[in-house]
C-alpha cells in the first residue's frame, strides 16, 4: 500500500529534519516544509540518496497565518502525518523588556502552530484520517524565571494539542503531545545543558517514531523528564518562588 507523505513543518530544526530521516528510512515520501526552502535542497539530496523515497520543498513561515490555508491548498498532496516542529527560544532578558521579543517568541511557538494545524485539523476530520504531531516542550509544565516567556508559549501548545486529541479523539485522527526535555540543537547549544538530562535529535526522533506506531497520546524524552516535572509542579507555590531556576 502507498503511503501518504510526511509532512515536516520547521524542517531546518535539528528536530524536524532528524524526524525526517527517521521516517525516509521507513519508505515515506517527504514534504520539507520552511521558510528558507534553499537551505534544504543539500538535505532534500540527501534523503532522497540515502533512503530512495521522494522529497519536495515546500515555503512555509509559521508566523505569516494569512499564507497558512493558501499553503495547505498548494501542496501537491495532501499529507498522512503532519510533524510540526517548529520553534524559537528567543532571550528571556529581552523578552522582559521588549514586547515585540516576546511578541515573536509567543507568535513563533503558539499562534503559527495553532494556524497551521488547524488547517490540518480540519481535514483530516473531513477525511476521518490522519496523524498530527506537536513538538512541545516541558519547559510548558511550569513557568520558570530563566524561560517563562518561551514556557508559556509552549504551556498554550500543549493545551492547543490536548484540546484538538479531545476533539478528534472518535474522527480518526490521531494527535501526539511531543515533550522532549533538553535536546542538544542548534537552538541549545550554548545553553551549557548537563549531559545526564540531554538527548540528541536522532534518539528524540527514533522515539518519536516508536511512538507513533504506538498511537501514543503524550509522550516524554527522556521518560525521566516526567518524574522531574512532576516533582517540579509539586512544589508548593510558597517555596517555588523563592527557588531561581
Amino acid at each position: 500500500m502507498k503511503k501518504a507523505p510526511v509532512l515536516i513543518l520547521g524542517a531546518t530544526s535539528d528536530i524536524g529534519l532528524a524526524i525526517a530521516h527517521r521516517f525516509a528510512k521507513e519508505g515515506y515520501p517527504i514534504q520539507l516544509a520552511s521558510r528558507d526552502v534553499k537551505r534544504l535542497e543539500s538535505d532534500r539530496a540527501d534523503l532522497e540518496i540515502r533512503y530512495s523515497t521522494k522529497v519536495s520543498l515546500h515555503e512555509f513561515d509559521a508566523i505569516k497565518t494569512d499564507s497558512h490555508q493558501r499553503f495547505v491548498k498548494k501542496l501537491p498532496i495532501m499529507p498522512g502525518i503532519v510533524v510540526c516542529a517548529v520553534g524559537y527560544m528567543g532571550n528571556q532578558f529581552e523578552s522582559e523588556r521588549d514586547i515585540k521579543s516576546a511578541s515573536l517568541v509567543m507568535r513563533s511557538n503558539f499562534e503559527g502552530p495553532v494556524s497551521i494545524l488547524a488547517e490540518f485539523a480540519n481535514h483530516f476530520e473531513q477525511r476521518r484520517s490522519g496523524t498530527i504531531i506537536g513538538i512541545s516542550s516541558v519547559a510548558g509544565e511550569r513557568g520558570r524565571a530563566s524561560n517563562y516567556v518561551y514556557g508559556s508559549s509552549k504551556a498554550g501548545f500543549t493545551a492547543f494539542l490536548s484540546g484538538l486529541r479531545n476533539r478528534l479523539a472518535d474522527k480518526g485522527v490521531h494527535v501526539m503531545t511531543v515533550l522532549p526535555g533538553f535536546i542538544l540543537t542548534k537552538m541549545t547549544f550554548d545553553l551549557g545543558l548537563t549531559p545526564f538530562l540531554t538527548a540528541n535529535p536522532n534518539a528524540l526522533a527514533e522515539y518519536v517514531y516508536k511512538s507513533y506506531l504506538k498511537k501514543k497520546d503524550i509522550i516524554y524524552f527522556y521518560k525521566r523528564w516526567r518524574l522531574i516535572m512532576a516533582l517540579l509542579c509539586h512544589i508548593p507555590e510558597r517555596y517555588f518562588k523563592k527557588m531561581k531556576i
